[in-house]
């Protein structure tokens, strides 16, 4: 496994991070067992980073992390969102990056997590009730008292990004990329790198669209995406065809085509693994062997062009609230 700089100055982490969502429930039932046997496994091929929220599983995900990771911590980076809240039902009900909430979940973070230090915080989302200097500033404290070691972003808009900039150093911004998700190349991509950040990449399938992963438990957030409902998901089995014959003809899986793509986008861009099994998990590494040339990744992105894809990434509510959709 190769490691690339996470920011200009920042640590060394694996060239892939392994995303424990799914291990907590947000796609139906998941067994704790197999998610801390493919933890391991992901270690011992080499990734470092695991990429986590207190909100996931209302905290059990970072129980669930604790438990993997024991007698292992020096071999781990901790990526932690925060700010979510959610109602015992499991409903989103609002987002808190004011700087005492801050400093709140952070600290429920590092007791479920058994651990006195986060590597990397950030807010989920951007609280657009809060001066975002007023949560970096407390961010920026929270690192001078050791308790965080680097600070991210995540979903925030160019403008947004230079603002939080200039109160303390950030070295990765989190954001959904793939190939029909795109938006970020227009003016986040080229501010990141101006500002020497990395990025650290998720829904690299689009949730499991392109390598066409069935929604089948009522538990399922899924259900509640426009890309998996009526006539847009059908419609957007035409891509998955043409994602499945690409990848075919390349001896690969979509999921593997789906991260090479990715990977190839700028060597900054850490794509977040959503593996909640072994076999998911050896499947995605394999993304590192492929060899695609840049006429493969034109004729790629020929077939399934991003403005072909049906339906918002969320929800109408959601994608109001994404500061990195925010018109510019």
């Amino acid at each position: 496994m190769k490691t690339i700089c996470l920011g200009k100055n920042g640590p060394q982490v694996s060239q892939l991070a392994l995303g424990c969502m799914a291990m907590s429930d947000i796609y139906g039932p998941s067994d704790e067992t197999e998610s801390i046997a493919t933890i391991h496994a992901a270690l011992d091929a080499g990734i470092n980073m695991l990429d986590t929220g207190d909100f996931y599983g209302m905290g059990h995900n970072e129980m669930l992390i604790r438990r993997a990771i024991e007698g292992r911590r020096k071999d781990v980076f901790l990526a932690v969102k925060f700010g979510a809240m959610r109602g015992p039902d499991g409903a989103f009900i609002g987002f808190d990056a004011r700087p005492e909430a801050a400093k709140n979940f952070l600290s429920y973070s590092l007791r479920r997590l058994g651990t006195d230090y986060i590597d990397l915080y950030q807010p989920s989302r951007v609280d657009s009730r809060v001066p975002i200097e007023d949560t970096y500033g407390t961010l920026a404290s929270l690192v001078q008292a050791g308790y965080v070691r680097h600070i991210g972003i995540s979903e925030a808009s160019a403008e947004t990004i230079r603002r939080a900039c200039k109160v303390t150093p950030i070295v990765a911004l989190q954001i959904e990329y793939s190939l029909v998700s795109r938006t970020p190349e227009a003016t986040i991509l080229p501010a990141v790198r101006e500002l020497g950040m990395a990025v650290t990449a998720y829904g690299v399938m689009s949730r499991g669209l392109l390598t066409g992963s069935p929604v089948t438990s009522p538990k399922d957030f899924r259900k509640l995406m426009p890309r998996f409902q009526g006539e847009n998901y059908q419609k957007n089995q035409i891509l998955v065809n043409a994602l499945n014959e690409i990848a075919r003809g390349k001896n690969a899986t979509p999921s593997q085509v789906c991260i090479a793509w990715v990977m190839s986008r700028g060597a900054e861009i850490i794509p977040l693994i959503g593996a909640r099994r072994r076999t998911q998990l050896a499947e995605s590494l394999k993304a590192l062997d492929l060899k695609l040339s840049p006429e493969d990744f034109a004729h790629l992105e020929r077939a399934i062009p991003a403005e072909a894809v049906a339906g918002t990434r969320y929800g109408e509510d959601q994608m109001r609230h994404l500061d990195s959709e925010k018109p510019v």
